[in-house]
């Protein structure tokens, strides 16, 4: 029986494993710069926002807080062994990034609008089978993918049409971005306030 005692407190004794230490949820962050980002555009697509400069701060934003901090979400979502939250939040990080790059290349590039059509229409591909897979999340995580999927086909066939001025499927592909943005900012709200108060002060719907 001694054995027994003294066996168990030299395990109690052992250094902790400092790999066994917990990760604040890195969802909140890339949910809210994924949502600011994309409100801030879709505001500028649906034409509410028509200063010649409006894409300034848009692209501000997709470098930095749309793009490097959702991407370094993911990659937390990655150490905590989240598949799903790693992929979404790496990829539209990813998406913000290459945006940015994008914009700047389009003042010294000729006729674009097809490429950019499909440009687009793959991240809709991409955001379908994510909705899928988001099935298995809150309802606030699925609305915001699905949202995005119909925001992504419709910015896509508009610039298919054109581009410039903005085409009628632009605009409603702004104000779709728009709810998509918002549904995101809940999201993010959502998590990071129950986390604080430790309860489900605004619900998400069932997993």
């Amino acid at each position: 029986m001694a054995d027994d005692t003294s066996g168990s407190v030299r395990e109690e004794a052992r250094p902790a494993d400092p790999q066994a230490r917990a990760y604040a949820d890195p969802a909140p962050v890339g949910l809210a710069g994924f949502a600011l980002t994309t409100l801030l555009l879709s505001i500028v697509n649906t034409g509410l926002l028509k200063e010649t400069g409006a894409i300034v701060p848009v692209l501000a934003l997709a470098a930095f807080y749309g793009g490097l901090a959702q991407f370094v979400a993911g990659l937390f979502e990655f150490r905590r062994g989240n598949t799903f939250g790693a992929t979404a939040f790496m990829s539209y990080g990813a998406f913000w990034l290459t945006y940015w790059w994008l914009v700047q290349q389009l003042t010294s590039a000729g006729d674009v609008h097809v490429a950019l059509g499909l440009y687009l229409l793959g991240w809709g591909i991409f955001t379908a089978y994510m909705a899928v897979a988001a099935l298995r999340t809150s309802l606030a995580v699925l609305g915001v993918f699905v949202l995005l999927t119909i925001t992504f086909v419709l910015l896509a066939v508009g610039e298919f049409q054109g581009g410039v001025p903005p085409q009628l499927a632009t605009k409603i592909g702004g104000w779709f971005g728009i709810a998509t943005g918002l549904v995101a900012w809940y999201a993010s709200a959502a998590a990071v306030i129950n986390a604080t108060h430790r309860r489900p002060l605004l619900p998400t719907g069932p997993r």
